[in-house]
């Protein structure tokens, strides 16, 4: 049974029909153009599924609870118009990302059904956390200590794929970082564990905490997604990675495709979620994007850059850290409300305002990260 395009392609070049009319199905060999096809099939995806995705929302009545004006005054008064928006628009982000994938991926790569099961698995706690806030209609969701065990038990099946695969144990457990030829630390052993957990709860969480302003947090990955489109491909290719001293990882290079198809979900997500916003991503979105994002980046060995690539997510959470130990330990506030991008609302920047600086930062961060290529 064939289960991709790439397949259909591969068939034919071994029954001997990659000659003639059909030799134009060699292209799906290549992963560039792959990762092209699966950018735009997510995109298109998204454009044209998104009414019938915000109608159905609608009719469910998963609208997004806003905090009250007794629990956050300021904070009310310039969201409070945005009440009943449907929330858990990142259904149709994972639904066109994972056909884009099957459409265009390899399937036979672990890696690729590695990153769709980290992506499914924080997707369906998200998708339950929001099922919570609509149904009890307040903020709250699930709570944060099942939200924090649920996430280790991602990173310990993330890590148990690596160290049990005696082709990619000892790679795994090094650690690379930007601007260093040779790995910081050749064996990271017993904190391998550790290491993958504080990449995948971090990058998560960060994306969950940036997903507060109409299309921030999906601008924000459209461009982390590019870049690690960009990574993932350089790792997987002998010549570039031995060129650019990346460390090689033979089966990385096909998440550039997955990488795409998240790149362009995000852009025709983007679409409805754009200022004023018709549907937000809900937990549903900015869970599994984060555990996608973390798991890509530990694929190909580059889970340190995401600190500069991924920047203003990290800039988010830093914020909220910052905040909350400033005022259990002085009684203060380093900021007027955390996370930073509540900060510059309060200080008299218009949302959308707020929304395309933080996508040029994002967009600097990005080309920050890949410029420390070269510089090793």
């Amino acid at each position: 049974m064939l289960y991709s395009i790439y397949e259909i392609s591969e068939w034919a070049h071994k029954s001997g029909y990659d000659n003639g009319f059909f030799s134009a199905l060699n292209v799906f060999q290549y992963i560039t153009f792959r990762a092209v096809c699966a950018a735009a099939t997510a995109f298109l995806l998204s454009i044209i599924f998104g009414n019938v995705v915000i109608r159905k929302l609608i009719a469910l009545k998963f609208g997004q609870p806003i905090r009250t004006k007794e629990e956050v005054h300021q904070l009310f008064e310039l969201h409070g118009a945005k009440k009943g928006t449907p929330t858990m628009g990142g259904l149709l982000i994972i639904g066109s990302i994972l056909i884009a994938t099957l459409l265009w991926a390899r399937p036979e790569n672990p890696f690729v059904w590695l990153v769709i099961f980290s992506m499914l698995f924080l997707g369906a706690i998200g998708f339950y956390d929001d099922w919570l806030k609509v149904t009890k209609k307040n903020s709250a969701g699930i709570s944060s200590r099942l939200k924090f065990g649920l996430q280790c038990l991602l990173a310990l099946i993330v890590t148990a794929f690596f160290l049990i695969n005696p082709d990619l144990s000892s790679l795994a457990q090094k650690l690379y970082v930007p601007f260093a030829k040779e790995p910081l630390v050749a064996s990271l052993g017993v904190f391998t564990f550790l290491f993958y957990l504080l990449v995948i709860v971090g990058t998560s969480n960060a994306v969950n905490l940036t997903d507060g302003l109409d299309g921030l947090a999906t601008g924000c990955t459209a461009t982390v997604a590019a870049a690690y489109a960009a990574l993932a491909y350089l790792a997987g290719n002998a010549r570039t990675a031995s060129y650019l001293d990346l460390p090689f990882i033979s089966h990385s290079g096909e998440l550039a495709v997955l990488c795409s198809a998240l790149l362009g979900s995000c852009l025709g997500f983007l679409w409805w979620n754009a200022y004023p916003a018709r549907v937000f991503m809900g937990d549903t979105g900015s869970l599994a994007i984060g555990g996608m994002l973390g798991t890509v980046a530990i694929c190909c060995k580059q889970e340190v850059l995401l600190v500069i690539v991924g920047g203003v997510f990290v800039l988010e959470a830093m914020s909220v850290i910052l905040q909350v130990a400033s005022f259990k330990l002085t009684g203060r506030r380093i900021i007027k409300m955390s996370p930073i991008h509540h900060h510059f609302e309060l200080s008299g920047w218009k949302e959308n305002t707020v929304i395309v600086r933080f996508w040029i930062m994002s967009i600097l961060f990005a080309l920050l990260g890949l410029a420390t290529l070269k510089l090793r």
